[in-house]
């Protein structure tokens, strides 16, 4: 699988990683597919502290403890787990990000986290507390580089001009071109790694019910998967399609891929592998959902 640089870093990550949000608690389970998808060619794996309440990293780390130099692990810090189990608070500041970076270390099994990202962002945050935080932790090697999950173009637009993040992780699909107005141009001329989620749409341009989605109506989700449909091919099927369309915009650096079951998980290695979009190909699918942009968070 081709292997890309995120961004301004030296990170070389497969162009589909690996979203472990998907995975499931069966340790055996998440053992067997984790070590399929490094074999098979990815190399970059996604979770969060948030995830499974930190188990998620726990499970990674257990996996990965003998391969560490193989794999490259992004994990994300913001949402602090309340004491209660009740639920989680926003927390961006320092102090908690620098004290956040060590439980994920511990449960990761590792002593660096090769990408540490910011999971989302307001306009109201303590942007430059944050930013420190980050600078302070690459330059005690405990993280090699750092960037933000956020779908908010104030947000992304405010560490662009304040940081040396080198990715934006955001949402992004034929059913969601949000990102197209702006926020690719700007991160295309920053030097910025952008990682895709969502490319799928929760499954509607892979074969699941249609349903409206964001605010495209029942009937426009069923046409662009109908669409998606039409356009794969026999070594190219409709994931794998609606991957590539992500995939083939210049600002995207890697799409992550939700994979928890062999399935999914054959659909992600494909995607790299099968023939991308053409340019006709791609107009035809634009064609059929067209660009929205973001209405809020401007």
């Amino acid at each position: 699988m081709k292997r890309i640089n995120l961004g301004k870093s030296d990170l070389q990550i497969s162009e589909v990683a690996f979203g472990c949000m998907s995975l499931g608690s069966n340790f055996r389970q998440n053992q067997q597919i984790l070590h399929q998808a490094l074999d098979g060619g990815i190399n970059f794996f996604d979770t969060a502290d948030l995830y499974q309440q930190g188990e998620n990293e726990t499970c990674l780390g257990r996996v990965f403890k003998d391969r560490r130099q193989e794999v490259v692990i992004a994990t994300k810090v913001g949402n602090q787990l309340r004491a209660d189990g009740s639920g989680w608070d926003w927390n961006p500041r320092k102090d908690y990000i620098l004290s956040a970076v060590e439980d994920s270390l511990r449960r990761l099994q590792t002593d660096y986290i090769d990408l540490y990202q910011l999971h989302g962002g307001t306009i109201d945050d303590p942007t430059d507390e944050t930013i420190e935080a980050f600078e302070m932790l690459k330059a005690a090697g405990k993280i090699r580089w750092y960037g933000i999950s956020s779908i908010r173009p104030n947000v992304i637009r405010r560490f662009v001009e304040r940081s040396q993040m080198v990715s934006v992780m955001m949402q992004y699909s034929l059913l969601d071109r949000r990102p197209e107005e702006s926020c690719f141009p700007l991160l295309q001329d920053a030097g910025v790694g952008v990682i895709v989620r969502g490319a799928l749409a929760r499954g509607l341009l892979a074969g699941k019910t249609p349903t409206s989605y964001l605010n495209l109506d029942r009937d426009r989700v069923e046409n662009a998967a109908y669409a998606v449909k039409r356009l794969s091919q026999p070594d190219r099927n409709p994931a794998q399609t609606a991957l590539q369309f992500a995939l083939g915009h210049p600002a995207v650096t890697t799409v992550a891929a939700g994979i928890r079951t062999a399935a999914q998980l054959r659909d992600a290695l494909g995607a790299a592998e099968c023939p991308g979009l053409t340019e006709e190909e791609r107009q035809k699918l634009s064609g059929i959902a067209p660009a929205q942009v973001y209405e809020q968070h401007r």
